[in-house]
């Protein structure tokens, strides 16, 4: 049986790009627009499903919360990044950045295969 991660465990890659992308979305981000802005970026198509099951998931940790809107008779759950979540995005690209100091790529690249 799996221990459950502590709260202040870091991001994984998937839910730091749905919190990324729902700041970059800012006030219109819904589950597809945040779909939308994640496979502009990426280029890799996403079921919206995932990226719901992400947002609930954030949510349910305090690092994003919803309301509902309604804009022309369309009903949609609007989410924000909370502090603690941009608190625990700060912290993750800390971390990516203490790992990549020192790491060189080039040879590897360079190298035939």
């Amino acid at each position: 049986m799996r221990t459950p991660p502590p709260d202040d465990a870091p991001l994984g890659t998937f839910e730091e790009e749905v919190l990324l992308a729902v700041l970059r979305t800012g006030v219109e981000a819904y589950g597809m627009s945040v779909r939308r802005e994640i496979e502009e970026v990426t280029g890799r198509a996403l079921a919206v499903g995932a990226v719901y099951a992400t947002l609930d998931r954030l949510e349910s940790k305090g690092l994003a919360s919803s309301r509902r809107a309604e804009k022309e008779g369309v009903s949609r759950r609007l989410f924000e990044v909370t502090r603690a979540g941009a608190r625990a995005l700060e912290s993750s690209r800390v971390i990516r950045e203490r790992l990549w100091r020192g790491v060189r790529l080039d040879r590897l690249l360079a190298a035939p295969g």
